[in-house]
């Protein structure tokens, strides 16, 4: 009999923390939200320095051995891109995917997303600022050892811009 209140008082607080949500969750190695905090936080100055305007986007993309990557969906790919950019879309970055497609790492990498265009809601959706994916693609790609991303920085009218576009819906 005892035993069976230590026991009973254990069950009890156990049933009680999970009921008032104070349990805590298990440990996960392969998520590190701190370390994403810290990535993010030692790399915005990098990132600000990497944003480039049109002409030197164009002028980068132009050069030999640069790849213009497009880490949108297939669809939103298919629909409208920049013309000579190869997809990977960001749910599908592995080390290993992104050394096939991207094997060294001192490859000159330019970046754009949907909230570098305005005029062309459905094919280039924007998102809101904070969930911007040139934000997580830069992040991203220095994570993974990447030394020398850009990313385009203005904001494009999508009916004026002098990027080349290619696609589906190219014109709509």
């Amino acid at each position: 009999m005892h035993r069976l209140v230590p026991f009973s008082l254990a069950l009890l607080a156990a049933c009680l923390a999970s009921l008032s949500g104070q349990t805590t969750p298990p440990p996960n190695p392969d998520i590190d939200y701190a370390g994403f905090l810290a990535n993010a936080a030692r790399l915005e100055s990098l990132r600000e320095s990497r944003r480039v305007s049109t002409t030197e986007f164009l002028r980068l993309a132009a050069e030999p051995g640069t790849i213009v990557l497009d880490a949108r969906s297939a669809a939103a790919y298919r629909a409208v891109h920049v013309k000579g950019a190869i997809n990977l879309s960001l749910p599908d970055f592995t080390a290993e995917r992104l050394a096939r497609l991207i094997p060294s790492k001192s490859t000159r990498i330019l970046i754009y997303c949907n909230n570098n265009f305005r005029g062309a809601p459905d094919a280039l959706a924007s998102k809101l600022p904070v969930t911007s994916l040139n934000i997580y693609t830069f992040n991203s790609l220095v994570g993974y050892g990447y030394t020398n991303v850009f990313e385009l920085g203005p904001l494009e009218d999508y009916r004026k811009t002098s990027l080349p576009l290619a696609g589906d819906n190219v014109g709509r």
